[in-house]
């Protein structure tokens, strides 16, 4: 997958902790995502499961949809994913990587 603007939702579990990121490169960030190269929040709550993505033509587009659902409640977040995937399964091998989840749940 080439660079793309891109607004991505991870979990930690079917309807646990909800992590929402935007990259110009998916494939590259949920690397990092998997090997806790990134220090912070998904490394120390364990969101590592994309549950969700859009793709869009431009960062500015990117970054107003990660602002506009990070303003979501909770349950509006849930049910955006469930729209699409409704067993929150792990869409990291439908991208050719392996699942984010260490553990393999």
């Amino acid at each position: 997958m080439e660079k793309q603007p891109c607004v991505y939702i991870l979990s930690s579990r079917p309807y646990g902790t909800i992590y929402i990121g935007v990259t110009s490169n998916l494939m590259s960030r949920l690397h990092q995502h998997l090997g806790n190269a990134l220090p912070g929040f998904t490394a120390r709550y364990a969101v590592h499961q994309l549950v969700r993505f859009e793709m869009f033509g431009d960062m500015e587009r990117a970054i107003l949809r990660e602002k506009q659902l990070k303003r979501w409640h909770r349950q509006w977040k849930i049910n955006l994913i469930e729209s699409d995937n409704p067993h929150w399964a792990d869409l990291a091998p439908s991208l050719g990587l392996p699942p984010l989840r260490p553990d393999g749940c």
